[in-house]
C-alpha cells in the first residue's frame, strides 16, 4: 500500500443509543468522545441502530400478509 493516502484505521467502541450496547470493531470514524472498555480508552462512535435493537435480529419483526401483485398475479393465472 502507498503511504500517506489511507485513512488510520484503528479500533473504536460502537454504542446503540437505543439499547447501549457497545462492542468493539476496527473502523476508520473518529470520535472526540471517549470510552474505557477491556482496560483499554477507544473513541466512542453512537449509532442508532445494531443488531441488538433491529427488529430483524431481535425477532420482533413484523411479517404482515402480502395482497400485492404477486397475490394478485397467483390469482389471475390460477397459481397457488
Amino acid at each position: 500500500m502507498r503511504k500517506g493516502i489511507h485513512p488510520d484505521y484503528h479500533e473504536v467502541v460502537f454504542q446503540d443509543s437505543t439499547t447501549g450496547f457497545k462492542f468493539i470493531s476496527g473502523s476508520t470514524a473518529t470520535s472526540e468522545e471517549t470510552v474505557e472498555m477491556d482496560g483499554n480508552t477507544y473513541p466512542l462512535i453512537r449509532v442508532e441502530i445494531t443488531s441488538d435493537s433491529h427488529p430483524f435480529y431481535t425477532g420482533k419483526q413484523k411479517f404482515t400478509k402480502a395482497d400485492g401483485a404477486v397475490d394478485r398475479f397467483n390469482k389471475k393465472y390460477g397459481l397457488k
